[in-house]
Order: structure tokens, then C-alpha cells, then sequence
């Protein structure tokens, strides 16, 4: 894996306060683990910054499971963090612990229930 995929990866994490790694887009997801992924996010109302895997396979589709030595997509990342794939993403969703994670990461304040 070069530098430069690695360099881009670190940007993208570390200058947006939510990053979604997808298979497509929130609109057009290209699989199931993404999709539930994505939709569980825009449930929450935050905006985040998604980015479609397979745009650059380099980078992203092989770079991220690299950089954040997580061995499948979607990945989520909250504050330069790696919170983890599709089955976390939903659990948090599930117990209510993702709503106020993001809302907080996003700069909002978090609202009860």
C-alpha cells in the first residue's frame, strides 16, 4: 500500500468528525452491511462524510482495512477513531448509544430520548 493512500485515509478520518467507508454511496449503497450502516446514521440526523470504496480500489477498498487493521467494509469513524463495522454500528444504533456519539461528534447537542 503506498503512502499516498495512506496520507489521503488520514485526512479523511482526521478532518471530518464522521467517516463512513462504504460499498457505494448512502443513496446507492452497493451492499447490505453498508446500507444498514448508512441508513442507521441518517437516522441520527448528523451529517457525516461517506466515502464509496470502490472510487479508488487502492485507497480505499484495500487502504482502509489496512489503516485501521479492520478486515471488512463498512467502517465507521468517529474523531479520527475507528468505532467498527456494520454489526457494531447497528448495536450502537439498537442500544441508543450511536445517536448522542455522533450528535456529539457533530458539534450538536445531544437531545434526550
Amino acid at each position: 500500500m503506498s503512502a499516498k493512500a495512506m496520507e489521503v485515509i488520514k485526512q479523511e478520518v482526521e478532518g471530518n468528525p464522521i467517516v463512513l467507508y462504504m460499498k457505494g454511496t448512502p443513496d446507492f449503497p452497493q451492499c447490505g452491511f453498508s446500507a444498514r450502516s448508512a441508513e442507521a446514521i441518517k437516522a441520527c440526523g448528523v451529517p457525516f462524510k461517506a466515502v464509496n470504496v470502490f472510487d479508488d480500489e487502492e485507497i480505499y477498498r484495500q487502504g482502509v482495512k489496512i489503516y485501521s487493521n479492520w478486515p471488512t467494509i463498512p467502517q465507521l469513524f468517529v474523531n479520527g477513531e475507528l468505532v467498527g463495522g456494520s454489526d457494531i454500528v447497528i448495536d450502537l444504533f439498537q442500544s441508543g448509544e450511536l445517536k448522542p456519539m455522533l450528535q456529539k461528534a457533530a458539534g450538536q447537542e445531544p437531545a434526550n430520548g
